[in-house]
């Protein structure tokens, strides 16, 4: 009998390793791509047949009372955006100029030149001596210009090559001080890499490499980037909140149990089939779960609000999976609701701790920097003393420099400056 529960277990544990190997590419993959992240699995196993979600028009997944606008919902407009969007990489890029990155209309001139004069993958290839001749402007300013480009999504677009590219994705990465200097010696070395491969942290270094996009915009190297939702969420007539999963548009699999031969080879691609099919769910349950958080931690912004603090580790934690797994899940992932549609990482703010958002450290920053002595100017070290007294977090001096870069803020000495010219 404990032989026969131990093979049992042994059998559960089997299928749900089969599962979870299927489940974590089909949940990484956008609902665009998903028929092409489950291929590798399908064209492998002659039983499974596929239909693609995608043959119907649009307008019969999305629920009459949507299209009907009979949702009544009167603190906001009805819902009107629940289409496939077509979002170009210009089209990010230019709402993102109009930001406190580029607070001026001579820094918003240079910007849309950049963009004007991006290659297909993202890079820059402008003529800007042609351009600061024109405009009576020097390369240097417009060059600090250019660099702002570091925080603009996606990140890595606007440099000027690939080694400038993953700098500018490598002040955005999880990388550890302590490599930080490796990492920046082998970007401007990237041709001979492994000549570095003795250094002490050059595991981490490869590591955050792997991460990053080369090149820049390969997620928008198409025409346009089709969105779908992958969640609806809207209120409904008596004012409750519903979340619905966009499943029309996952594919349908089908198993042939018919075979008419019994044999191992058999068996085994009938297991392999459920599995996916299993995996299918765990997708759709995982993702609706998400929904659920992000309407019970984000009811606010649903209602008119704003968004909340909510760290991706509050999602972890509550899934039992890595941050890095759940950063993955939510990624090229939508929602549309009653206030248009937006991507799911929207919904979580980069975090310090559970508890503090990135957001509130920029706010201190500022009010810090308004107030600050102008004949001895806050450096970032004095400014990371304060934000780590006042938050009681641990943070870097590097993380503070780029805080201030993207609220266009100088550095000390550079402010001490324009405090003496005023």
């Amino acid at each position: 009998m404990a032989a026969l529960k131990q093979t049992q277990s042994v059998e559960n544990k089997h299928k749900l390793s089969n599962t979870l190997r299927n489940w974590l590419p089909i949940l990484h993959s956008s609902l665009s791509d998903l028929g092409e992240a489950m291929s590798p699995f399908v064209e492998s196993n002659p039983l499974i047949e596929v239909a693609s979600g995608f043959e119907e028009s649009f307008e019969q997944k999305i629920p009459k009372k949507i299209m009907s606008n009979s949702v009544a919902n009167t603190r906001t407009e009805q819902i009107e955006a629940l289409t496939i969007v077509n979002r170009s990489l210009y089209d990010v890029l230019d709402e993102q100029i109009d930001s406190s990155l580029f607070p001026t209309p001579k820094s918003k001139e240079i910007a849309y030149f950049v963009v004007a004069n991006l290659d297909e993958n993202g890079y820059y290839e402008g003529n800007s001596e042609y351009f600061c001749k024109l405009n009576s402007i020097t390369l240097e300013e417009f060059e600090r210009v250019r660099a702002r480009f570091a925080y603009v999504e996606p990140i890595g677009v606007g440099a000027k090559n690939l080694s400038e590219s993953f700098i500018f994705q490598l002040d955005d990465s999880d990388v550890s001080d302590e490599a930080y200097p490796l990492a920046v010696k082998v970007i401007t070395d990237i041709e001979n890499i492994y000549a570095y491969s003795d250094e002490k942290n050059f595991a981490e270094v490869m590591r955050v490499l792997g991460t990053f996009k080369n090149p820049p915009a390969i997620e928008y190297q198409e025409e346009s980037s089709q969105i779908i939702p992958d969640l609806m969420i809207f209120f409904n007539e008596d004012e409750s909140i519903e979340v619905k999963l966009n499943d029309a548009y996952y594919p349908t699999i089908t198993i042939d149990t018919n075979y008419g031969v019994e044999h191992e080879f058999v068996s085994q691609k009938i297991k392999e089939a459920k599995s996916l099919v299993d995996a299918l769910d765990m997708r759709k349950a995982t993702l609706y779960k998400v929904g659920l958080m992000i309407v019970e931690y984000q009811y606010q912004f649903f209602t008119g609000g704003a968004i909340m603090p909510l760290t991706l580790k509050t999602l972890a934690d509550e899934f039992g999976h890595n941050p890095s797994t759940i950063s993955r899940a939510i990624a090229n992932k939508y929602i549309a609701c009653n206030r248009g549609i937006f991507a799911m990482k929207e919904f979580f703010t980069t975090a310090i701790d559970e508890d503090v958002s990135n957001a509130a450290i920029k706010e201190f920053v500022v009010n810090l920097v308004k107030q600050e002595n102008r004949k001895k100017p806050l450096s970032d070290m004095k400014l990371l003393e304060l934000i780590q007294d006042k938050f009681k977090v641990q943070m870097v001096r590097r993380t503070i420099a780029k805080y201030r870069k993207q609220l266009n803020i100088a550095g000390s000495s550079e402010r001490k400056k324009l405090y003496h010219l005023h």
